[in-house]
């Protein structure tokens, strides 16, 4: 062999080699993100109107940098967390993007996050807040990240990306912490199942419409015990959690999981993780000396009764022990939870992921 050759075959193999060993690291690749603040990344910073923002102190203090991003939480939270499972950087948030006058259909290709502090199932469930990004208006703005994707690597080089990549799906606290909002017109209307019922026929048509745009693996999380979340507890002179808000995020989870085995049957090649938030954050609450922590009534930073009476603001108040508490604010984890969260999503046993957990999701 020509000594040229062999130095160029040799190069390139090593070239080779390393792409190999990076790409085996990089589980998915791509990351699609749909949801609530419970995983916004700093979509909401670019929404002037948006009253549910976290581009402020005391936000991001254990942050890398130590600065607010827009994360309602005292550090990483869940998307963060499940990016790097999947060997990925953070989705960047969609509307940070757009804005940006040099954007090039690359800056799509491994993945991005479309979640709204705010948002829900449903439109308006933000009105509370002013402005958000409902799940509609979401899986609207991944259209667009399909066009551009195949423009970038072409129809079928797309359907191949997408068709590998995950699709979480984190959203419903809104629904149903609005439905029993005090105020609420939809409850004089409608009563608790038929709402549940909605919101799951409503969040199924979004899913099919993400199926159609390639989708294929989904990770989808089911509400959590949103009864118990500072805010709802401070409701109560018992502080006690809200019972009727939890059995009813019982209710949806239960309808969620059958909805997903309706899909499954109607879309051919899609799949599924479900997660039980539901249990998990149950279990820190109860239990919260086996996972490291102390205090599960209060939120870390905030105001007035359980810190729960204002949210984290930079007036508030914030513990020092952030790893001790399960709640960041009133309505949101702490990095520490939002971490044994995703721990759970990726690595759990069938008691709690269904039919599988993510790691596995992505391995099929």
């Amino acid at each position: 062999m020509d000594h040229g050759l062999g130095l160029l075959l040799s190069c390139f193999f090593i070239v080779f080699s390393s792409l190999f060993i990076f790409s085996e690291a990089q589980l998915a690749p791509a990351l699609f993100m749909f949801g609530d603040s419970l995983v916004d990344v700093g979509n909401n910073n670019h929404l002037k109107l948006s009253l549910a923002k976290a581009d402020f102190p005391h936000n991001g203090v254990d942050f890398p940098g130590k600065k607010p991003t827009g994360r309602f939480c005292n550090g990483k939270n869940a998307a963060d967390f499940l990016a790097e499972k999947l060997g990925l950087p953070s989705a960047p948030p969609y509307l940070s993007l757009i804005s940006k006058s040099n954007l090039s259909n690359a800056s799509f290709v491994a993945g991005v996050s479309f979640a709204s502090g705010g948002a829900g199932i449903f439109d308006g469930t933000d009105a509370l807040y002013k402005q958000s990004l409902p799940l509609k208006k979401q899986v609207a703005y991944y259209a667009t990240v399909y066009e551009r994707l195949v423009q970038q690597l072409g129809s079928a080089g797309a359907q191949e990306h997408l068709s590998k990549s995950v699709f979480a799906v984190v959203i419903g606290s809104n629904d149903i912490l609005g439905y029993y909002g005090s105020d609420s017109s939809t409850r004089n209307k409608t009563a608790p199942q038929q709402f549940v019922d909605s919101m799951a026929a409503t969040l199924k048509e979004q899913l099919k419409g993400m199926y159609n745009l390639g989708a294929r693996k989904f990770a989808m999380v089911g509400v959590g015990a949103v009864g118990c979340c500072p805010s709802q507890r401070n409701k109560k002179s018992t502080e006690e959690c809200s019972e009727e808000a939890n059995y009813w995020s019982v209710k949806y989870n239960e309808r969620l999981k059958s909805l997903l085995q309706e899909l499954i049957s109607e879309l051919k090649g899609m799949s599924y993780s479900y997660f039980d938030t539901y249990s998990v954050m149950l279990n820190l609450i109860q239990k919260p000396a086996a996972y490291g922590f102390k205090e599960v009534k209060a939120a870390c930073c905030g105001l007035g009764n359980l810190n729960a009476d204002f949210p984290c603001l930079p007036i508030s108040t914030y513990c020092s022990n952030r790893k001790d508490h399960v709640f960041w604010d009133l309505y949101h984890p702490t990095e520490a939870a939002a971490s044994i969260v995703v721990q759970n999503i990726f690595n759990g046993t069938q008691e709690y992921t269904f039919p599988m957990n993510l790691r596995q999701l992505v391995a099929a």
